[in-house]
């Protein structure tokens, strides 16, 4: 018996790495279907080997999973680091509030990774640090080009396992490459095991920086729309929707808790009624006018959907 963390899963095998001896190939044994329970990339398992000589054994146990998310499917998340680039392409502010959102919601820290610094001046980086300064979130500026400010990045993942998410072209993988050049090394075993996997859709991936810090790569999850929980989208298991309702979208803005409270009326929407406080902030320069305006695009989103 051993035991161990998946980092990686293809068609009913299960890369599981323990430590000090290399990556096995999986299988779930079949209680865990009767159990309606299934092995997610970052879980942490007891495994029976069948062949030290081929690497192979059975997942005979989940151990106590601290989180787990549905999209990406992974678990045991301590923060996620958002992805965006500065320039080529042009940040999407819009986008990347969406995917705070996500992880407000589920409960997940986490960190703003800017990319790209060197294709910027000083004042575009103060411009995007303004626009979050009031919302608690840390936010890095780097270059995954030259590997400036990766460092930092670097120092933020230590200790903790990190999910990555953000859009296509936005540097993901080259910051990955820089945390972890050995990466290609491990996944290559496991290409080498299934070969099947090198031509396959990408799934979610566990990357070991050391012993005790892990980084998942998450291909696939780089857009998201937006829908109502009793929407007839969510009802059909849209992937890729985030299920709000606009009555509580404020609760996924951290700036503007402390104002809510504030507004005349219960259950302000801070869009149009007198006396909110969250609007006054805005106009104070104490919540970013860019993450106010859009809360209020997703708001009007969220409704509109809600009627159909």
């Amino acid at each position: 018996m051993r035991q161990g963390k998946i980092i990686k899963g293809i068609a009913g095998f299960y890369y599981v790495r323990v430590s000090g001896a290399g990556v096995y190939e999986c299988k779930a044994k079949g209680a865990f279907r009767n159990q309606n329970r299934r092995p997610l990339v970052g879980d942490d398992v007891r495994i029976d080997v069948i062949s030290e000589g081929d690497m192979t054994g059975n997942i005979t146990d989940i151990l106590p999973r601290k989180n787990a998310l549905i999209r990406p499917a992974v678990a045991n998340v301590d923060q996620a680091a958002v992805v965006f680039a500065l320039a080529s392409p042009k940040p999407n502010f819009n986008l990347l509030d969406r995917f705070l959102i996500v992880m407000e919601q589920q409960q997940v820290p986490a960190v703003i990774c800017m990319n790209k610094s060197d294709l910027v001046s000083s004042a575009d980086i103060a411009g995007v640090r303004e626009i979050y300064s009031a919302s608690g979130y840390p936010i890095f500026f780097f270059s995954a080009a030259t590997g400036d400010g990766v460092s930092s990045v670097s120092e933020q993942l230590r200790g903790r396992t990190s999910t990555v998410a953000g859009p296509s072209g936005s540097g993901k993988s080259t910051l990955i490459n820089h945390l972890a050049p050995h990466a290609c090394m491990e996944t290559g075993e496991v290409s080498r095991k299934i070969e099947r996997g090198r031509h396959t859709t990408r799934h979610s991936e566990l990357i070991a920086l050391d012993e005790d810090t892990f980084i998942f790569d998450t291909p696939g999850f780089s857009s998201l729309s937006v829908d109502c929980c009793n929407s007839p989208a969510r009802q059909t298991g849209l992937k890729n929707v985030l299920p709000v309702e606009p009555e509580t979208l404020d609760q996924f803005f951290p700036e503007f808790l402390c104002y809510g409270e504030d507004c005349r009326f219960r259950g302000c929407s801070h869009l149009s009624e007198p006396g909110c406080a969250v609007r006054a902030a805005v106009e104070a320069g104490r919540i970013s006018r860019s993450r106010y305006e859009n809360y209020g695009q997703i708001y009007r989103e969220l409704n509109s959907k809600r009627k159909y």
